[in-house]
């Protein structure tokens, strides 16, 4: 992990945009602070930033899986149902949707045979904490008809 201190005096935060802003593009960032500073010299913003270095290139060109072509018609109709309850959640949540859970988690919850917390317990990626905090809402939100079919034969009730 690598670090980046920016410090801008006040009066000339626009003529550092630019800077910033291209560090910030070429750069996953994986957390920051800003802090107003008082000093003999003046008073300064001060941004830190501690970010991945050149290996996000790489990462961010993965290539991408369309799981449509990977999952059965069934297995699709479940990804699709967590992708949107997985929306919703981030939106409220306020923060990205991999972060909930990554397309290749739901997808791999998709395609158990019966979707309940102990299924889930043993999919790559899924802790504990995630199935306390999201196992009874995915189950809930599976058991849940849908306009197109109404439940799906293989969910269980029981959520362990």
């Amino acid at each position: 992990m690598q670090i980046k201190l920016f410090t801008v005096p006040v009066g000339l935060v626009n003529q550092f945009n630019d800077e910033i802003n291209s560090f910030l593009r070429s750069h996953k960032v994986v957390d920051y602070q800003k802090k107003l500073v008082e000093h003999a010299e003046g008073v300064f913003w001060c941004f830190y930033f501690s970010y991945v270095h050149d290996d996000f290139k790489e990462y961010t060109q993965k290539e991408k899986i369309d799981y449509m072509k990977v999952l059965d018609e069934k297995a699709f109709k479940v990804f699709s149902k967590l992708r949107d309850w997985r929306r919703k959640i981030s939106a409220e949540e306020g923060v990205a949707a991999f972060v909930v859970f990554t397309d290749a988690e739901l997808a791999e919850i998709s395609k158990l045979p019966e979707i309940n917390c102990n299924a889930m317990k043993t999919i790559k990626g899924i802790s504990q904490k995630k199935i306390e905090k999201y196992g009874e809402l995915i189950v809930k939100t599976i058991l849940e008809p849908t306009h197109e079919t109404d439940r799906e034969p293989g969910f269980s009730d029981s959520l362990f």
